[in-house]
């Protein structure tokens, strides 16, 4: 056991570029010789790192694993000043605990339930065949995030939401800037400014003018008695379109990318579309979209692993590491399109596990299924050693996905 209750271990790992590009390297390493051990964020700030699959999946439901720092902490618990306007933004129902979080949660799940999901199915599809028709039409070769994963992925959440789809270059623009790590303050409270204006015109256009979507029934919401606030109703609407659309461009390309590098899954998936259900899930533990789960802290001194980690730290908790663990998923570096990957934490675990999941199921099936039966000759146009990924700690995202399709 680690005791750390005195002098805290000094932390010798930096999530910098070379983390960027590979993190499943620094993961792979840290399984085997320090599961549970300090890091440095991009941004300079001193996180725990855990690493292995039964220490992520047991701390992603212990609720002595805090996510509402406005609450439990004070401006000199932090590393860094935090903006008040992006503080306002973050302040939704993921980083947030019980009660807040389950009163949150209840008034906008039911538009994520297997039914109204089931639902969404011929749009999904309308504008997945549109999308591919267009790169039918065009040049042999193309970006398929810009072309594919992106257009996609934010058309189906803005017209869930009832946002605009013509502004999906701002939003497009915001979210890469606010999960850069990368950027500087400026840039970053420019981008969240932006948002918290663009919402809060967009919040007062639908009081005057209800219509059937997300937005206007989380403006009626009642439940018990109880609403949102406009600050929880703005913080909503920012989550949702933020995770909304980011996960699925990066599930989309980075799925891509895994099944033109493994030919013979590619065309074991393609000469039996059954596959799709478990291919999709395969993807999600394999090509994991997100390298670790928005932090936590602790609020009392907890055990992972064999460390002690001291009240009012900062956790990370990596669930795309735990998703490659081999005591939890034999062979597990392994891409397998059959192979039975229920129990990865891909969405996460417990309280906080992701809302969205069966939308993000559903609409991996349908584009990883429609790609591959309507582009049969889709291969990389580029080596896959020149492929770079996003500057993100958080996001796991190409930059580009340059295909030929013929």
């Amino acid at each position: 056991m680690v005791d750390t209750g005195g002098e805290l271990p000094l932390a010798t790992e930096r999530l910098d570029d070379l983390f960027f590009q590979d993190p499943q390297g620094l993961f792979a390493r840290l399984r085997s010789s320090a599961p549970v051990t300090p890091v440095i964020t991009p941004e300079g700030i001193r996180v725990w790192l855990v690493t292995r699959y039964e220490d992520v999946r047991a701390a992603l439901a212990d609720p002595r694993l805090a996510k509402d720092w406005v609450t439990h902490m004070t401006p000199d618990d932090f590393d860094i000043n935090v903006d008040p306007v992006q503080a306002y933004l973050d302040q939704h129902m993921l980083n947030l605990d019980p009660p807040d979080h389950t009163r949150l949660r209840r008034l906008v799940v039911k538009a994520f339930t297997p039914r109204r999901v089931a639902a969404l199915r011929p749009r999904i599809s309308a504008v997945t065949g549109e999308l591919l028709d267009a790169m039918a039409d065009g040049p042999a070769e193309t970006d398929l995030i810009e072309a594919f994963a992106f257009p996609l992925s934010v058309t189906v959440i803005c017209e869930l939401i009832g946002i605009p789809v013509d502004d999906r270059e701002s939003f497009r623009e915001w979210s890469g800037t606010l999960l850069s790590s990368r950027g500087t303050r400026e840039e970053s409270r420019a981008a969240a400014v932006e948002m918290y204006e663009y919402f809060t015109h967009m919040v007062a256009e639908r009081r005057q003018s209800p219509a059937d979507d997300l937005l206007s029934a989380l403006i009626a919401a009642r439940d018990s008695g109880d609403s949102l606030s406009e600050h929880e109703l703005l913080s909503m609407v920012f989550l949702l379109l933020v995770a909304g659309h980011e996960t699925m461009v990066n599930l989309i390309a980075s799925g891509v990318l895994a099944l033109l590098t493994h030919p013979a899954e590619l065309r074991r998936l393609r000469d039996n579309p059954s596959l799709l259900p478990s291919a999709v899930e395969e993807l999600l533990r394999y090509a994991n979209p997100l390298n670790h789960a928005t932090e936590r802290f602790t609020l009392e001194p907890v055990t992972i692993g064999d460390a002690i980690i001291p009240a009012k730290e900062w956790v990370m908790l990596a669930t795309s590491s735990a998703n490659r663990d081999a005591s939890r998923f034999a062979d597990a570096d392994r891409l397998d399109v059959g192979r039975d990957a229920s129990g990865h934490v891909g969405f996460g675990h417990g309280i906080h596990y992701c809302l969205g999941a069966p939308l993000a199921r559903l609409e991996g099936e349908i584009a990883f299924g429609m790609l591959l039966s309507r582009l049969p000759g889709l291969t990389l146009a580029v080596p896959e050693s020149s492929l770079r990924w996003r500057p993100s700690s958080l996001i796991h995202g190409l930059e580009v996905l340059p295909v030929r399709l013929r």
